[in-house]
């Protein structure tokens, strides 16, 4: 039996075999969840990508600042799951002028953009689903916190910063529902969205030699991993935590 036997868990943000949300994906299928993906824009892309899962699950359209998209999702998911047990976030953009050094002199619409994108989103979706989630489901979202300001990463550092905060406030309001809602903040991790952002291979070593166990930015198993066990039943009683899952740095001095 896996963790997440009988459960019914939907995961956004899968857009490659080598994203995160890809890798919680195969991770949830091996614990024994059946599995819906949300695409952005590309669907026929990430169906193809779902393709490689060992079970190829369904797939819905879903734009996060589109509202009619979300007044649908309950009911698009609905026709292939009765229910939710868990829903993965894993969500986030900004536009080139929003990082890179840029902090100074980004407009309004890119912080904005990148705000609504990485930080509201998540309560959008919360929202959107609500209708399914059973007591006791679970809301994870994927998280990046090195305890400082990043430079390069800029307002997707302050959207992040939000993004905690949000799920906090979500924690307080969806608990009296039996909803958890908790982040897995993970150390930098090489997918293709991660390398878009300026100065990110530089952080790579860094961040080795200052987390404790070490990091592997190819591996993504081990967040994989953390997501699917706060999905599960198996922390009954946490949320609005972060649970870190990068290799000890976020607990050592600059």
């Amino acid at each position: 039996m896996g963790i997440l036997d009988g459960k019914n868990i939907l995961i956004t943000g899968v857009l490659s075999p080598s994203s995160i949300a890809f890798k919680a994906a195969r991770a949830a299928q091996a614990e024994g969840a059946e599995v819906v993906l949300t695409a952005y824009g590309r669907r026929s892309l990430v169906e193809r990508v779902a393709a490689r899962l060992p079970e190829p699950p369904p797939v819905v359209a879903l734009d996060v600042a589109d509202t009619a998209q979300l007044d649908a999702l309950a009911e698009r998911v609905g026709v292939h799951l009765d229910g939710l047990d868990g829903v993965l976030h894993a969500i986030a953009f900004a536009p080139p002028g929003a990082l890179g050094g840029e902090f100074l002199r980004t407009s309004w619409e890119d912080a904005a953009t990148t705000f609504r994108a990485s930080t509201f989103s998540l309560q959008a979706l919360a929202g959107a689903v609500l209708p399914l989630l059973r007591p006791g489901a679970s809301i994870v979202a994927l998280d990046y916190d090195d305890g400082g300001a990043s430079p390069g990463y800029d307002w997707m550092g302050v959207a992040k910063s939000g993004l905690e905060s949000c799920a906090r406030y979500l924690a307080h309001y969806l608990g009296p529902r039996g909803v958890r809602v908790n982040l897995v903040a993970a150390g930098p991790l090489r997918t293709v969205a991660s390398t878009r952002i300026p100065g990110f291979g530089d952080s790579l070593a860094d961040w080795d030699e200052r987390a404790p166990l070490g990091w592997r930015p190819d591996d993504h198993a081990h967040v994989a991993r953390a997501c699917a066990a706060l999905l599960s039943d198996w922390f009954p009683a946490t949320t609005g935590e972060i649970v870190h899952v990068d290799g000890g740095r976020h607990a050592m001095a600059p």
